[in-house]
């Protein structure tokens, strides 16, 4: 239960949080109970910038990777980076079952580790990323069938 005090034009709000689900979210106000349906948000497609390096330019031995979001599977879940950041840690592989809730990897963003977690239950099919890469928001990370 997560509890938020907020002040609209001057009037008090007190908002308490009961239960959260990727669909529903139940709170009240001020007291007053509500049901608050969440509609997914429409992603525009994003832009990537590739830098080719020339021959006189040194190449780095440790690459990192941008990973931007491609077309996803048809029927399959698809999770996404929340935020832009950078792959510290993979704690899946290909084949391995997973719970909802469960920590997938771990993204570093504005110098803050954010777990990614599971959306539902499955089993691991395909890992679109590689620990050390820079992810943009939205970016297509593990497909969980």
């Amino acid at each position: 239960m997560k509890e938020f005090n907020y002040k609209i034009n001057g009037a008090p709000y007190r908002v308490v949080v009961n239960k959260s689900d990727t669909d529903l979210v139940e709170l009240e106000v001020n007291g007053t109970p509500y049901t608050v349906e969440i509609t997914p948000k429409v992603k525009k497609p994003k832009a990537v910038v590739q830098r080719h390096s020339t021959p006189a330019t040194p190449v780095q031995s440790s690459t990192s990777h941008l990973v931007t979001k491609p077309a996803g599977p048809a029927g399959k879940n698809t999770i996404q980076s929340p935020l832009p950041g950078v792959i510290l840690d993979i704690r899946c592989k290909v084949g391995d079952t997973v719970k909802k809730g469960q920590t997938l990897m771990i993204l570093e963003a504005m110098k803050m580790e954010n777990n990614i977690l599971a959306n539902g239950n499955g089993k691991v099919t395909e890992i679109l990323i590689q620990k050390g890469d820079s992810v943009l928001e939205g970016a297509d990370l593990v497909v969980i069938e």
